[in-house]
């Protein structure tokens, strides 16, 4: 194995980058996703990866460089966050429309405006449908692990869509905690080398990118999209549960905390998950039956799975780090609802959204919210509530 490191968040990546040692990186600077460019800019400068870093001009410009690339056969990386990643948007749908497996790391921020640094889901949210792979973290280990992760789910075969692996903006890119890393050699043999499918610059075998594609054949184009992301589905759970067991770690797409006997639950992704759990353990030593469903994979969403974890429970609390303006709830609420429908004997949901702008959530607000689920006198009738904002 390799050495265990004080790394926050954005370190952790950039130094998982710099063992993936791409063909091309291209990136603009954005808070709170900087630091992870100027640290691998580092590495580039001291000769101790061969990739090519493209310093562009913009987020838009950046995303442009990665499909040129990665379309030209380069495993490609790249991050952003918030204001970046709209400036990508146009891009981003032609990366995965041209089934091109990037890796980008977003430090997810809350959106302007009003002008904001600090973290929420807004961002990856805002693309949630555009064709990406998204997979979200709850701390630097699991973001340093996911990126060797986001490697092979991307290029498999039968999936061969970009990989977006989520942190929240300054609570996880700038938190420092222990990372246990692996040696070189360890990622270079588990990700093998970059497969090119169909190389932009294989004359002998000249293909067409990016063509004009009316309704004569987009339909079937974009279907052909969403098989590609069921199939990444089995992947991820593959990939994850591969890299547990050669390494000695625990991954899967979903982490369940005390559910099995659980009767109250929380669902929620990213950092919050820690703290949640934190209040579980403090309810369990009390001897309420509460538990925890962490996400890391929201997009392809694993309804089935979260059906079978979130069945015979009582009541559910989905906490919501961002907004649907107009919807009934937050995004991650309005999956799980839809997850459960089929059910029988359906739990009741409710959706809590917080921490937009990176408004703290402590333990006393999570308590409150596991208070409110067990002393509900019957099923809870899926309301929207805004944990921690004034006057509520």
């Amino acid at each position: 194995m390799g050495k265990t490191l004080a790394l926050a968040g954005n370190f952790a990546a950039a130094y998982a980058s710099k063992q993936i040692n791409p063909q091309v990186v291209a990136a603009y600077p954005i808070t709170p996703q900087t630091t992870m460019m100027e640290k691998f800019s580092e590495y580039v400068a001291n000769g101790e990866v061969d990739t090519e870093l493209v310093c562009v001009e913009s987020e838009h410009s950046a995303m442009s460089a990665c499909v040129g690339a990665a379309a030209a056969g380069g495993r490609v990386i790249t991050s952003t966050a918030a204001n970046g990643l709209a400036l990508m948007f146009e891009v981003v749908y032609i990366a995965s429309s041209l089934r091109l497996p990037i890796t980008m790391c977003v430090m997810n921020r809350a959106l302007s405006g009003p002008i904001n640094i600090h973290g929420d889901h807004s961002d990856a949210m805002g693309v949630r449908d555009s064709g990406w792979i998204q997979i979200f973290n709850e701390n630097p280990q699991e973001v340093y692990d996911t990126m060797f992760q986001a490697c092979k789910i991307g290029e498999h075969k039968d999936v061969r869509l970009p990989v977006m692996v989520n942190l929240d903006g300054f609570i996880t890119s700038h938190k420092i905690e222990r990372v246990d890393t692996l040696d070189d050699k360890q990622v270079t043999d588990y990700i093998g080398p970059f497969e090119t499918m169909y190389s932009l610059i294989d004359t002998d075998n000249p293909v067409t990118y990016g063509p004009l594609d009316l309704f004569d054949y987009y339909f079937e184009h974009k279907r052909q999209q969403v098989e590609a992301m069921k199939h990444a589905l089995p992947v991820a759970k593959s990939v994850m549960r591969d890299y547990s067991k050669q390494f000695d770690r625990d991954y899967d797409i979903m982490e369940d905390y005390y559910l099995d006997d659980a009767d109250y639950a929380i669902v929620t992704m990213s950092s919050t998950a820690g703290t949640t759990k934190f209040v579980v353990d403090k309810l369990r030593a009390e001897g309420k039956k509460v538990g925890l469903l962490k996400l890391r994979l929201f997009r392809p969403f694993p309804a089935e799975e979260v059906r079978e974890k979130l069945a015979g429970l009582k009541q559910i609390a989905v906490l919501d780090r961002s907004d649907s303006f107009g919807a009934f709830g937050g995004p991650l609420f309005t999956e799980v609802r839809n997850a459960l429908y089929e059910l029988d004997e359906r739990p009741g949901v409710v959706d809590y959204v917080f921490g937009l702008g990176g408004r703290d959530i402590n333990a006393e607000q999570i308590t409150s919210v596991y208070e409110r689920l067990m002393s509900a006198t019957e099923r809870l009738a899926g309301d929207v509530n805004y944990l921690g904002v004034r006057g509520e």
